[in-house]
């Protein structure tokens, strides 16, 4: 794909973090049989991961802001451009060795979405898009699956962990989900969750809960590859409300309907 300067930036940005990520992942499966434990190796892991995606950056956009999931929010001198960064999208998947992660880096101009790049360094797998110029994997153009029903169809979710509210919508949901699809998956990455509808891999995929550095950059991939990303009333306030529904034109309005069905009385 033809790449502007700004996302070749973004991209160099995340490639960069990911090799540290991929350094310390292995570092992080040697750690699984201490006493005691990763958890403090990975949170220092995920803090240089963004550190290095703050200064690659603001080095090449000094006037934007920054908001990231580990440091506080940078206000950009410009008052247009946002940077929105998840430096480990995963980290309980990385604590346990698990390779499903990834840098999410998503640039907001004027409030708007406009370029996104998700990095997993386990798979090698570069996701990038830019608004109005198509969504890619490795260069590879993507595209939403085709399928029109639900039944036929393998969902991603996200699970509310401990600390989380909503547990109980979530398992009424999830209810409903499961008696209308072929399958329910779980990565616990939201930047990859939605790279994957976009990529076909998933059909549709809903969460709630979520920080908008979580779903910016994933959201404009799969609307890049044709598909729809919005909030639970099919609306645009995702990054605010931190609910998001993905999938092709059919299956985001039919798994819209599912998941806000009433409890069931029996």
């Amino acid at each position: 794909m033809a790449r502007s300067a700004l996302l070749n930036v973004m991209v160099q940005a995340a490639m960069k973090a990911g090799k540290s990520l991929s350094r310390d992942f292995g570092e992080v499966q040697n750690l699984q049989v201490s006493m005691k434990g990763p958890g403090d190796f990975v949170s220092a892991a995920d803090r240089k991961a963004e550190k290095i995606v703050r200064e690659e950056l603001m080095k090449a956009r000094p006037t934007y802001g920054f908001a990231g999931e580990e440091s506080e929010e940078i206000k950009g001198t410009d008052g247009a451009h946002r940077w929105l960064v998840d430096p480990l999208d995963g980290t309980t998947n990385f604590l346990h060795g698990i390779p499903m992660f990834a840098v999410s880096i998503a640039l907001e101009r004027n409030g708007e979405i406009v370029a996104g790049v998700i990095f997993n360094p386990a798979t090698d797998e570069l996701y990038a898009t830019e608004r109005g110029g198509g969504a890619f994997m490795n260069d590879r153009r993507l595209r939403v699956a085709a399928r029109r029903v639900l039944s036929d169809c393998v969902i991603a979710c996200g699970i509310p962990h401990l600390g989380m509210n909503n547990h109980g919508k979530f398992l009424v949901e999830l209810r409903h989900v499961m008696g209308e699809t072929a399958g329910v998956r779980r990565t616990g990455s939201a930047a990859l969750d939605l790279a994957y509808v976009a990529a076909g891999r998933f059909d549709g995929y809903w969460e709630r809960g979520m920080e908008a550095w979580d779903i910016a950059a994933g959201a404009l991939m799969v609307r890049e590859a044709g598909g729809f990303a919005t909030d639970w009333e099919g609306g645009t306030t995702l990054l605010e409300s931190g609910e998001v529904v993905a999938g092709n034109e059919y299956i985001h309005k039919a798994l819209r309907e599912v998941i806000k069905r009433p409890v069931p009385t029996n």
